[in-house]
């Protein structure tokens, strides 16, 4: 794969996409406050998954990001395990060090919480995948824009809704009111990441074909 330009792209995009997947289910425990309204850390890393989530649509079509996201949610699941073993093996007390109780109060995320997170991860992705695709049926090379943004416009929709749903609503750790106005924030918030970004969308477009331009004048 590496031998192309291609190849090359399709590996640089995918270790970003899987890098910020995995930072994004990580951090995504912590809550913050935007104003009265309480939403994740884990919105920060997912702009720069929007991206490359579209860009290997664009140029890999359904089945590249496709296989991307399983492989990114068994990674992510992977994770998770290696965590889980991590606090179970006590900490070392010769030496000044991270303490058991430390190490937990950052890592120890509940099963509901990860159930949540892969589950909306996997959900909001094939949802892109498919909303994405549909409107390049329908516009073909033209309207950028509108793929690109339509599809995360409806995928994270789901996303904000599902991780805070399974992690803190059906636990009963966040009432009804609380999550219906958090998931809407952090639905909000990503709405207007998606658009901000579009010319970012394009300029990766760029950048991207002038790169590939060098394979095909060399064929």
């Amino acid at each position: 794969m590496l031998k192309t330009r291609k190849g090359i792209v399709y590996v640089i995009l995918a270790g970003i996409f899987i890098t910020n997947a995995i930072v994004a289910e990580l951090i995504g425990s912590k809550l913050i406050n935007i104003g009265p309204y309480i939403v994740s850390i884990g919105i920060l890393p997912w702009p720069v998954v929007f991206i490359t989530t579209d860009l290997i649509n664009e140029y890999f079509g359904r089945s590249g990001v496709k296989k991307l996201s399983y492989i990114t949610t068994g990674l992510i699941a992977y994770c998770f395990v290696l965590l889980y073993l991590s606090m179970e093996v006590p900490a070392s007390t010769d030496l000044p060090n991270v303490t058991d109780t430390q190490f937990n109060a950052v890592f120890g995320q509940s099963l509901w919480i990860i159930v949540g997170s892969i589950t909306a991860f996997l959900v909001s992705q094939l949802i892109d995948i498919t909303i994405f695709h549909f409107f390049k049926k329908k516009t073909g090379n033209k309207m950028i824009w509108l793929r690109t943004t339509g599809s995360t416009v409806i995928s994270q929709f789901f996303d904000s809704f599902i991780v805070l749903g399974i992690a803190f609503w059906l636990t009963g750790k966040m009432d009804t009111p609380t999550y219906i106005a958090s998931g809407l924030t952090g639905y909000t918030i990503k709405l207007i990441i998606a658009i901000l970004l579009t010319p970012l969308i394009y300029l990766g477009h760029y950048l991207i074909d002038k790169y590939l331009e060098k394979d095909k004048s060399n064929g």
